[in-house]
């Protein structure tokens, strides 16, 4: 799963050297709804080339990035609260409750 981000280094007026990045969300499908009213936005792999590609700056032509992704593509399932700890590691995180 690709998500969109921005990330970007600059200069604060300390001149120390500030390095930020954000997810880029877009209204939820009719799976995230019920958790949230927003969600990230989710690349096909057909569109990595096209949203890293450094010469796309057209507003008109990104808009189509920030649609939902498909509900029909993706699946939800309970797991673990141990995903809500950073301390925490493993593919059984991943694994259904």
């Amino acid at each position: 799963m690709v998500l969109a981000g921005l990330w970007e280094s600059w200069k604060s007026p300390g001149n120390e050297t500030i390095e930020t990045c954000t997810l880029l969300t877009t209204p939820s499908n009719s799976l995230v709804a019920p958790l949230h009213d927003r969600m990230p936005v989710i690349f096909h792999p057909e569109e990595f080339d096209q949203w890293l590609d450094r010469d796309m700056n057209d507003p008109e032509q990104l808009m189509r990035f920030y649609q939902p992704y498909p509900a029909e593509m993706m699946e939800m399932y309970p797991v673990s609260p141990l995903v809500n700890s950073p301390k925490s590691e493993g593919h059984e995180l991943l694994a259904p409750i």
